[in-house]
């Protein structure tokens, strides 16, 4: 099924700063998700609280519909992200005022520290072998810092494949600040 075009034009800061959101878009990640998988996923919202924070991803085109299937009379959907990068690009960055800002990067290091506390709680005991994290200091311009993207771009997108054989899912998380 078609990932879709996008429906709105509502800037993307207004749709995924929203802890559920990030929580859905989190949990699809680069995979598919039917809505029942999703709804097992995030147990503490409710199911009216989650389709209605799918239907807002859907129709700003940041999460998409790429099934559908009937199940005893309903309609179950599969999603995974759609064509709109679920990220808030540099000109967005630049329209967002100071608390814009202040909030979004809140609600973004909430859900690292939610992550964080999920692998520490974790029953695995390798589960530390995959963490790790740190800080640099790099020097740049902002074509370097566009370059500097587009490589890791390149460099994790084998990575990304959540189906390749003998492998863990881990979440890089990456903050730019200046």
């Amino acid at each position: 099924m078609n990932r879709g075009p996008m429906r709105k034009t509502t800037p993307i800061a207004d749709v995924i700063m929203h802890p559920v959101r990030m929580r859905i878009i989190q949990q699809i990640g680069a995979r598919e998700l039917t809505t029942t998988a999703l709804r097992e996923t995030l147990p503490d919202v409710s199911t009216a609280t989650l389709y209605r924070h799918v239907a807002a991803l859907v129709d700003a085109g940041i999460v998409a519909v790429v099934g559908e299937r009937k199940i005893r009379g309903a309609v179950e959907r599969t999603l995974a992200l759609g064509e709109r990068m679920a990220h808030v690009d540099r000109e967005e960055l630049q329209a967002m005022d100071a608390e814009q800002l202040r909030r979004a990067f809140l609600t973004y290091l909430g859900q690292v520290a939610e992550r964080f506390d999920e692998s520490l709680s974790s029953d695995d005991a390798r589960a530390r072998d995959y963490l790790g994290f740190g800080m640099t200091q790099l020097h740049v311009t902002t074509d370097d810092l566009a370059d500097l993207q587009a490589r890791l771009g390149e460099m994790l997108a084998p990575y990304l494949d959540p189906d390749r054989q003998g492998t863990r899912a881990v979440t890089l998380a990456t903050i730019l600040l200046p």
